[in-house]
């Protein structure tokens, strides 16, 4: 995936300025900065969400993942599942339940979930739309610790089954260092760091890395 001087303005506000950068395929990239950098935005543009300057080159479909479950709340577990799939892979999804904890959760209604089997569900149907490229929006935010732990570890093993092209927007640079092999840094919508990581995720949760390191440093750099 290729940005080429990807900008995006809302008026006099400039939230994407002048962004360029290759994703390589196969891997998972994550987007930081803090409220306001164009994180969601620049996610958004990627996605074909919204008209923007510049270009953005990708191939295949795009799955997204966002901050919140978005669950039908009418249909079950597994008709949510359903929703994203022709007929013929409806056999998959109760396999797809057992992988993300959740057999025997098939015939649940949203409102019978605890809202972290929500999110598991809404990781199962993001990976199970037929796509080329994951696009997650801040997907492990407002969870308690062991839980996010739990759902990026998910994660992991769902990407590395197919090993698609990945990028997830998130504020918490131990959820970067932990699941991306690089990270893209932006400041006031300005792609102020571009940091790889070494070896495959996921790392390990508890041991601060060298890109998480490296993360602190550029987001705690001045302008």
């Amino acid at each position: 995936m290729k940005l080429s001087h990807v900008t995006k303005r809302y008026g006099e506000l400039i939230a994407l300025d002048d962004i360029s950068a290759e994703i390589e395929e196969g891997k998972i990239c994550a987007v930081l900065g803090e409220s306001g950098a164009g994180k969601s935005t620049l996610l958004s543009a990627i996605a074909g969400m919204i008209p923007y300057e510049g270009s953005v080159e990708r191939t295949g479909a795009v799955s997204y993942l966002f901050q919140s479950p978005k669950l039908l709340p009418h249909l079950t577990a597994g008709d949510n599942l359903k929703f994203v799939l022709p007929k013929a892979q409806w056999k998959d999804i109760g396999q797809m339940l057992e992988k993300v904890g959740l057999a025997g959760k098939e015939n649940a209604r949203p409102r019978e979930l605890s809202g972290g089997e929500m999110q598991r569900v809404a990781i199962a149907r993001a990976f199970l739309f037929p796509h080329d490229v994951l696009l997650m929006d801040e997907p492990f935010s407002s969870l308690d610790l062991a839980l996010k732990k739990s759902l990026i570890d998910l994660t992991a093993s769902l990407w590395r089954e197919r090993r698609e092209t990945v990028v997830f927007v998130t504020h918490d640079v131990r959820e970067a260092a932990t699941l991306s092999h690089r990270a893209l840094v932006l400041k006031k919508g300005k792609l102020a760091a571009d940091l790889p990581a070494e070896g495959e995720p996921p790392r390990d949760f508890f041991v601060t890395s060298a890109l998480e390191t490296s993360l602190v440093r550029a987001l705690m750099t001045p302008d």
